[in-house]
């Protein structure tokens, strides 16, 4: 019945992972809930004998202590660096959780692997959609803007993109022709909305020819 309610309980959570098309999905949770209940149950019923024997001191406890430290390996196996971005974090951290819940159905504690299960599902699906609109407030982005020199000052460039002194990360100006200047603005913390408006107010600015705007999220798990 443990092991059932493992495999059940480690399921779900792998489903909403396989729905992302991760790497770790359904089986995946479903092997490492299932084997650390199976870790838990031997830990806890496998050394009876050997207790009972005289003169014999044993901790049941550190097998199934091994797991939350074991597991590691699976979970970094998940993580993938692409570019300046890393990817696999919430999945590693939910191949974790699940070597949790596995370990409290192997102990047969059934309403809490439940109720954490539920938690889980909620923080992974539930979350998501609020983590994607926290995310579209601190994006970063950078405006290339061809215009005749001098046509655009810095000491204009934060009025007229309205941001603070501390979201212009960096500034750089390059000639290009006698006349015409290609200026790269990098910005950070800044929402869509923001991007969008900037970007306008810089190209209805007298002798802006062009302006590209490249966006980059913060960061993704």
């Amino acid at each position: 019945m443990r092991l059932l309610v493992a495999a059940l309980l480690g399921s779900l959570v792998g489903m909403e992972r396989e729905r992302l098309l991760w790497a770790a999905g359904i089986r995946t949770h479903m092997l490492v809930s299932v084997g650390a209940c199976l870790t838990m149950i031997v830990s806890a019923y496998g050394f009876q004998n050997s207790i009972q024997q005289p003169h014999t001191v044993l901790d049941p406890a550190r097998m199934a202590a091994q797991v939350v430290s074991g597991i590691g390996f699976l979970g970094a196996g998940s993580i993938l660096l692409r570019g300046n971005s890393v990817r696999g974090m919430t999945t590693a951290a939910s191949i974790w959780s699940v070597a949790g819940l596995g370990l409290a159905a192997g102990g047969g504690l059934y309403f809490a692997a439940s109720v954490c299960t539920g938690i889980i599902l909620v923080i992974l699906a539930g979350m998501k959609p609020l983590e994607e609109a926290y995310r579209a407030r601190i994006q970063s982005c950078t405006f290339r803007m061809r215009s005749e020199r001098g046509a655009v000052p810095f000491d204009q460039l934060k009025k007229v993109l309205r941001v603070r002194g501390g979201q212009v990360k960096r500034i750089e100006v390059q000639s290009v022709e006698d006349d015409l200047d290609d200026t790269t603005i990098l910005l950070v913390r800044v929402s869509q909305a923001d991007i969008r408006a900037g970007a306008a107010r810089l190209k209805e600015m007298p002798g802006v020819q062009n302006v590209k705007v490249s966006k980059k999220g913060s960061r993704k798990l």
